[in-house]
């Protein structure tokens, strides 16, 4: 899946999880669910395809172990600061994504891969992917490819509806998140 729709499901059903909860979205809530819906790749992508440390784009942030981690350590976090609903956030957010990463290629091209969730205990096979900016224009020349036939055409809309329905939720929760790289009125400069 691409960034944005790993985004846009993450956001989808946290948003869902806290309205049956009675609640919506807070904007430190909104900022982690998206966090958590990008942290898989934003570990594995650089450390395998730059910097070679990874064997695998999906290895370390891709595994079950490493998710159940994170959300041990929202839970913390949650705990000590109150924040309500950050364990969770940070669960949908990276299990969204765990998920959407074996169901798209399931979904495009019938292929069931879920041996990564299970890394280090599977071992990842090799990316052979010395130059990042080539294998990133060989997958988004591979996509635009895909989007050309009948069912990416397919893909298309249901991708657009996905993230435009991801757009409006958010939109009629109050666009949480918007406010929370602001600085605060009440804060003086010098306080910062």
């Amino acid at each position: 899946m691409w960034p944005w729709d790993h985004v846009a499901v993450a956001y989808l059903c946290y948003s869902l999880y806290a309205r049956l909860r009675g609640r919506r979205p807070s904007g430190v809530v909104a900022v982690a669910v998206v966090a958590a819906a990008l942290a898989p790749d934003a570990i594995d992508k650089p450390l395998a395809w730059w910097l070679a440390v990874l064997p695998s784009g999906r290895s370390l942030g891709h595994s079950a172990f490493t998710a159940t981690a994170a959300v041990a350590a929202a839970a913390v976090v949650q705990l000590r600061t109150r924040i309500r609903g950050l364990a969770a956030a940070v669960a949908i957010g990276w299990g969204s994504h765990l998920l959407g990463d074996v169901a798209y290629p399931l979904v495009v091209k019938g292929d069931l891969r879920v041996g990564f969730l299970l890394w280090p205990v599977v071992p990842a096979g090799d990316d052979p992917t010395p130059d990042a900016l080539g294998h990133l224009s060989e997958l988004f020349a591979s996509f635009l490819g895909y989007l050309a036939t009948p069912a990416g055409a397919t893909y298309l809309l249901a991708d657009l509806a996905l993230l435009l329905g991801a757009l409006a939720l958010w939109v009629a929760d109050g666009a949480p998140g918007i406010g929370v790289f602001r600085p605060r009125p009440d804060v003086e400069a010098g306080d910062r």
